[in-house]
């Protein structure tokens, strides 16, 4: 392998994602875009040092035009210090989409990765050409539906070990041996991936990003996904890829000879397999329809005690505080990319793209709108929608709006996919207990947000 030349790798171009710059890369002209989003770890220019890892990108450069990126905080894209949402990363797979001129893609993505992915397509489906899954991970910690996670005692051992070891030379040879097979036996190969993975993720970085691995949940997302799916179970461990497949509509299994380790593409039958399959998944794919369902979320905001302060102010002076209230709102939705969809009084109906934008923009509110003498509540749901004429409707409107009704005073009241999905954001909750919504089945289980 050391005397293999090395490919020329193509030029870096970098798009913007807020104020963070997000390094990608463009190989191949086809006419279907493929998004190739990396799991845990990525950079750019040692990716074109490992002809194993070339071979993967070229094959999948033979379907079309593929997109790589850095996701921000690893490679050669903006080190940030907070800690990454699978809504910042999501964010950042659109702004390089917009950078490239892309305006609907395949995902080609998986493992640690597979929250974003499955996010992005259920949120953007006109985006989404289709999505490709191999070894998909759904929940990051074990569940008694969901037993091939880690238990949180042993993700505790993992993080110790992360947190000491990462970057050593010891340390990323043993990951080696765990994540390549029967290549990391190799002298040249194991060099590689120790560079590689220092270049991709500093120490403090690396911790964060299996935190954030850890907390995933996107299992209540699966059937919101209407796109085409392809899955790929891992051999050595197919549960997880067969419990995502059973929950998203349509979605085929592709089945992969054994290998060993977890990258198909050190192993040549494996390899070779996810090609076949790719190739007959991206051809069979046609534009986007317009959907009428997304996913979204949906915030209810209303003044406590509306009816009381009313008539304790007045009419005049009423009108003038609510003239106040909305001015305060709107600027916060527009702040946080939300859209106003109703006002009813002294309520608020909106509706976001990702559950944190929704969550930080109902916590915006609590000062200025305690500054002008109004307690506001709120409520916080994430659901498939029904989009008609530029409105949403169906029933996660309606669990957003009971969820609101039980909200205290100056209180963010979320459901528990809202906190799920927030994973990684640096948001706190406390735990509210089960609730009956009225007109809703089911027990739901709501967090209140802890003020930062």
């Amino acid at each position: 392998m050391s005397d293999t030349p090395r490919v020329q790798p193509p030029d870096v171009s970098y798009a913007r994602s807020g104020d963070v710059a997000i390094a990608y890369q463009v190989v191949g002209h086809g006419a279907t875009d493929i998004v190739f989003v990396r799991g845990i770890t990525g950079d750019l220019l040692s990716t074109w040092e490992q002809p194993l890892l070339v071979r993967h990108v070229e094959g999948l450069a033979a379907f079309g035009r593929v997109l790589m990126l850095d996701k921000r905080g690893t490679g050669l894209s903006d080190r940030v210090r907070e800690v990454q949402s699978l809504e910042t990363t999501m964010d950042d797979v659109r702004a390089v989409m917009d950078a490239a001129g892309s305006e609907s893609a395949v995902l080609w993505s998986g493992a640690t990765s597979t929250g974003l992915s499955v996010l992005f397509a259920a949120t953007y489906p006109d985006r989404c050409k289709g999505l490709a899954l191999i070894d998909p991970r759904i929940r990051g910690t074990r569940a008694p539906d969901y037993p091939w996670a880690p238990t949180p005692e042993e993700w505790r051992q993992q993080l110790a070990e992360v947190r000491a070891g990462w970057g050593e030379r010891g340390y990323l040879e043993r990951l080696a041996r765990e994540w390549a097979g029967v290549v990391a036996e190799d002298e040249a190969f194991r060099d590689w991936f120790v560079g590689h993975m220092r270049r991709s993720l500093s120490p403090g970085a690396a911790l964060t990003a299996f935190r954030t691995a850890m907390e995933l949940d996107v299992s209540d997302v699966l059937a919101a996904v209407r796109v085409p799916t392809l899955i790929f179970p891992r051999p050595e461990l197919p549960g997880p890829a067969y419990y995502a497949a059973e929950r998203i509509r349509g979605a085929e299994i592709a089945e992969l000879p054994a290998f060993e380790g977890v990258f198909t593409w050190v192993a040549d039958d494996a390899h070779e397999a996810t090609m076949a399959a790719t190739a007959r998944f991206v051809s069979r794919l046609t534009a986007p329809p317009r959907s009428e369902r997304v996913l979204a979320t949906i915030l209810f905001t209303d003044i406590v005690g509306s009816t009381e302060l009313g008539a304790q102010l007045g009419d005049a002076a009423w009108r003038e505080l609510l003239e106040r209230h909305h001015a305060i709102v709107r600027r916060e939705l527009a702040r946080f990319h939300g859209r106003e969809l109703d006002t009813a009084g002294d309520g608020f109906f909106a509706a976001f793209d990702g559950p944190a934008r929704a969550v930080l923009a109902a916590a915006a509110l609590r000062e200025p709108l305690t500054a002008i003498g109004v307690d506001v509540r709120a409520g916080i749901h994430t659901g498939e929608c029904e989009v008609h004429d530029g409105k949403i409707v169906g029933i996660a409107v309606s669990i957003g709006a009971r969820i609101s009704s039980l909200a205290g005073p100056g209180e963010v009241l979320v459901s528990r996919t809202v906190k799920d999905l927030v994973a990684g954001s640096g948001l706190r909750f406390e735990d509210r207990g089960e609730h009956q919504l009225k007109g809703i089945p089911d027990e739901w289980h709501l967090f209140a947000l802890v003020p930062g």
